[in-house]
């Protein structure tokens, strides 16, 4: 005798979407609270995920909103050592206690943004670098069959002059604290924070895993005069985003809205994922 499973066993057995929501994010079509800054919660297959966690107390006012329980979260990616993706960390371990921390050491190196001839710290709170959920990496890392960190080394192609008023206590910023993720599930997810190591060069590292989607920040824009990098530079970033006709791009915070705005009139694979919207990939 045969026993034939339910289709709709199957469904749920076979069937599972990875969703993508922006916590914190400069922009907002929704009651959430924009801020400069990120935090995006990430669904999967064997993990809740926290990618960045925003500059200060958005994150939990947002999250509170959309019914999303941060003590459910078992792991949370700090993409690099800036307040504006890191300065939520105390207090999410204050009501978090058993969540993976994934940090680059050198993110909790002293970090700087430098206006005329002043530099005003923008980094990440030291004293939690010893906190025992706080995990060091030191360059590339795979966690489990899911999820992979990266980091980038040759930051040559199409490099955002933003990046110019960056520093750390050695000199200018070499981005080597900054780190992105792969995500493997069906649709494989590349997440980047800021892409201070610049688009093209993370797409090139991580071209080895034929990434589907591309979610994060470009650095195109500085935030603190709103400037927009110049259009030549676009056009060479358009240029070789061609060579990846398979990636959709879901861009954010950093990329500014007129260099996103210029990039999706050139290219019908590249989104805005604004505070409050969820993408949803099977």
């Amino acid at each position: 005798m045969i026993n034939f499973v339910p289709f709709f066993v199957i469904l749920c057995i076979e069937v599972y979407i990875m969703k993508i929501t922006a916590l914190v994010e400069n922009i907002s079509h929704t009651d959430l609270k924009p801020i400069h800054g990120l935090s995006l919660f990430i669904e999967t297959k064997h993990h809740n995920i926290l990618f960045d966690l925003g500059p200060d107390s958005t994150l939990f006012e947002n999250a509170e909103k959309l019914n999303i329980d941060l003590r459910m979260i078992d792991v949370v990616f700090i993409s690099h050592g800036h307040y504006d993706h890191g300065g939520a960390l105390k207090r999410f371990l204050d009501i978090n206690n058993t969540a993976k921390i994934y940090v680059q050491r050198k993110a909790f190196e002293k970090h700087y943004n430098k206006i005329s001839l002043f530099k005003i710290s923008v980094g990440i709170d030291q004293h939690l670098e010893n906190h025992p959920q706080v995990i060091l990496v030191d360059g590339d890392l795979k966690i489990d069959d899911e999820l992979t960190l990266f980091v980038v080394s040759n930051i040559s192609k199409c490099r955002s002059i933003e990046n110019d008023h960056l520093y750390t206590k050695e000199g200018k910023d070499n981005f080597l604290h900054e780190q992105n993720l792969i995500i493997n599930e069906n649709t494989t997810a590349l997440i980047m924070g800021c892409g201070h190591a610049g688009l093209i060069n993370i797409l090139e590292k991580a071209k080895e895993v034929n990434p589907h989607i591309c979610v994060g920040g470009y650095h195109l824009a500085y935030p603190a005069t709103k400037k927009q990098i110049n259009y030549p530079l676009l056009d060479q970033i358009i240029l070789e985003l061609e060579n990846y006709p398979n990636i959709e791009f879901y861009t954010c915070h950093c990329t500014g809205i007129k260099s996103y705005e210029y990039l999706a009139s050139k290219l019908d694979c590249m989104h805005y994922l604004s505070c409050g919207e969820t993408y949803r990939f099977d």
